[in-house]
């Protein structure tokens, strides 16, 4: 052979090579193989579905949608009180202090304005999907989820907020 790297020596032994991907397990004495979507191991070749249609969202953009439709709906009779507040959504609420109880997991949190910072809802994607199962009742709870904490902020009854709050109708 010629002396080009990556070639085998002549008195290097030979190296069998079957295709197949190798972990670190391998100096054991073991391959592991890998297992892949084809047969050239190359997987899906493009989107499935088109970037503008609802199907090509992510469950997190979608749950966003829901958020913001909710706070939309208040904004038309609220407006002067929310414009200065901020909207999140966050995974998981943040472990409980100390002094707090661990149940019920909270679905959503609003922070009054502190030292600068404008007031702020927190609504938490994963425990209010754990929830409500199917489209129209995750979109009711995260509707009620808001409207609890634009009346927490404003140190009204949620029903006062909205009229609809409770019904289980997220229109």
């Amino acid at each position: 052979m010629s002396g080009r790297s990556g070639a085998s020596r002549p008195d290097a032994p030979p190296q069998a090579h079957h295709g197949l991907g190798v972990s670190g397990a391998a100096s054991l004495g073991r391959v592991v193989r890998h297992r892949h979507r084809d047969r050239h191991g190359r997987g899906l070749r493009g989107d499935l579905v088109p970037a503008g249609v609802p199907l090509a969202q992510s469950r997190s953009e979608r749950f966003d949608d829901l958020v913001l439709d909710a706070l939309e709906r208040l904004e038309r009779r609220w407006s002067d009180q929310l414009r200065e507040v901020e909207l999140a959504v966050e995974e998981v609420p943040p472990p409980p202090g100390p002094h707090e109880d661990v149940l019920p997991v909270r679905l959503g949190r609003a922070l009054p304005a502190a030292r600068g910072l404008p007031a702020r809802i927190v609504v938490y994607r994963r425990p209010v999907e754990a929830r409500a199962t199917g489209l129209r009742a995750r979109a009711a709870l995260v509707h009620d989820v808001v409207v609890e904490q634009v009346a927490e902020l404003l140190g009204i009854e949620p029903e006062t907020v909205d009229p609809d709050y409770g019904s289980g109708s997220g229109d």
